[in-house]
């Protein structure tokens, strides 16, 4: 592709020389002969710092905000983020202008909302691309996911496959990070959804404030919105923005009633438009009820019929890694959960709190190198709603898995509920298994659908489902 092509729509600072520009990439050690450099600015490191490595690999043009020395031409912009960003939209053919785009973001509940809109799409006879934390899907390949929301190129190729592949509708998860670092600002979205505002990601974005607004972005960028009004953020967004509300406690335009919890999952009253189904959805906890609140806004929103709607959420397959439970014909309980934020767990213990009959044991950590003070109030929502608790490592990186453990511990001064400290996770759930009692429930938080641990640098693989089937087995 011509040079001139790929910087179609970038407003450079300095006149270039046209030339064939044989691929792209923002990663120098992926480049290759001929090909354009884009030298980005980002959390740890800085691209302009590897723009003589890419010229020495054979770059052809380097991207950059600044002049830096090396062989190649240079082409100067203002922000190679967004520029780099239309560069790959440009190279992939524009396959965000042959699609229709539905998103979802929030701090909980992104990935079951949008699993649950891309199953309901499905079952309309639609073909729908999904592109979240668990898995990329292209109908019903899935793919694995290196991040909730890809990079450009990634984003782009994806993106590409998916409208060569016949892909109509593609369903999203939009972080807070990716937002703030506008990687999806090129995006038409026809709808976006909000699930919930609760502390996590302080790490990156330093206050509250600056998450919240880091995610209100989608819903300026939205041709609608859907809000949940049981959050207080979503009170004030659907205020800010306009658009769709939900809501499982109080008048909204769509609504859940006369709700039942148990084990085997949630049962509801659906109400929009003057018009009602009756819901039941296999994943138990009120969360629940929330998340198919919210995939089903974003559908009505989006045109969808409500009937069509309805149907499709009582046809809700469960969500790998969500109040998973694997019993083994035992007579107690495991179950995997995904949450890894304070409110999250309360949110399942909550629910497990309303049918357990036995000990609620819960097992969790917290992730090295991110918001620390979440930690302590980790522990102290897990205390408030166990009988045991069992504190472990989840993925520690490069933190000392005890310092991260004493931090934890922290939340637990002055409380009752008892508790071990097992540093190895694997150990911990051999533990856990191996005292439990009849009718106990016993919660493993914090990995729910992961299939490693990340010590150090390095990701290892630990699937709970195998390590904890393989302690059954024991049993």
């Amino acid at each position: 592709m011509l040079l001139s092509e790929l910087l179609k729509g970038v407003e450079t600072l300095n006149t270039y020389t046209d030339r064939e520009i044989g691929g792209v990439t923002y990663d120098s050690r992926a480049v290759e002969e001929g090909w354009l450099f884009c030298a980005i600015s980002g959390e740890t490191f800085d691209g302009h710092q590897f723009t003589a490595s890419a010229a020495e690999k054979g770059a052809a043009v380097i991207l950059a905000q600044r002049h830096t020395d090396h062989k190649a031409d240079e082409v100067l912009v203002e922000d190679t983020r967004m520029a780099f960003q239309q560069v790959c939209a440009n190279f992939f053919g524009h396959p965000e202008q042959k699609m229709k785009f539905l998103a979802v973001t929030g701090t909980n509940g992104k990935t079951s909302a949008t699993q649950f809109i891309k199953s309901i799409l499905d079952g309309m006879g639609y073909k729908a691309g999904l592109i979240g934390t668990v898995y990329n899907q292209i109908g019903d390949q899935s793919f694995p996911a290196a991040f909730t929301t890809p990079e450009p190129y990634q984003l782009f190729a994806l993106l590409r496959q998916m409208q060569d592949a016949g892909v109509e509708i593609v369903v999203m998860e939009v972080s807070s990070q990716a937002m703030d670092q506008r990687r999806v600002d090129s995006l038409p979205f026809a709808v976006a959804g909000f699930t919930n505002l609760t502390q996590d990601h302080l790490d990156y974005h330093k206050t509250m404030e600056n998450y919240k607004e880091a995610k209100a972005r989608l819903f300026s960028m939205a041709g609608k919105g859907v809000y949940n009004i049981d959050d207080e953020a979503g009170v004030e967004l659907s205020q800010r923005f306009g658009g769709l509300t939900y809501s499982a406690k109080s008048k909204a335009d769509l609504t859940a009633s006369q709700i039942a919890i148990d084990v085997s999952g949630v049962a509801y009253r659906l109400t929009f438009c003057g018009r009602s189904a009756s819901v039941r959805v296999s994943t138990p906890g009120m969360f629940t009820v929330h998340n198919t609140l919210c995939a089903a806004g974003v559908l009505l929103a989006a045109g969808f019929p409500f009937d069509a709607v309805a149907e499709g959420l009582n046809k809700i397959p469960k969500v790998p890694g969500r109040a998973e439970v694997i019993t083994e014909g035992l007579p107690f309980d495991v179950m995997l959960d995904y949450a890894h934020t304070p409110d999250a767990l309360e949110n399942i213990l909550t629910t497990i709190r309303t049918y357990a009959k036995g000990r609620i044991v819960t097992l969790f950590g917290c992730g090295g190198d991110r918001d620390r003070t979440k930690r302590p109030k980790m522990a102290a929502a897990a205390a408030k709603y166990s009988d045991f608790l069992i504190v472990t490592s989840d993925n520690p990186r490069t933190e000392d898995p005890q310092a991260i453990i004493d931090e934890v511990l922290a939340g637990l001064e002055g409380v009752d509920v008892p508790y071990e400290v097992i540093v190895n996770r694997k150990e911990a759930i051999g533990y856990a298994i191996a005292h439990a009692k009849a009718d106990d429930l016993i919660l493993l938080a914090g990995k729910g659908h992961e299939d490693y641990q990340i010590i150090g640098k390095e990701k290892f693989h630990f699937d709970e489902k195998e390590i904890v089937k393989e302690f059954l087995k024991k049993c």
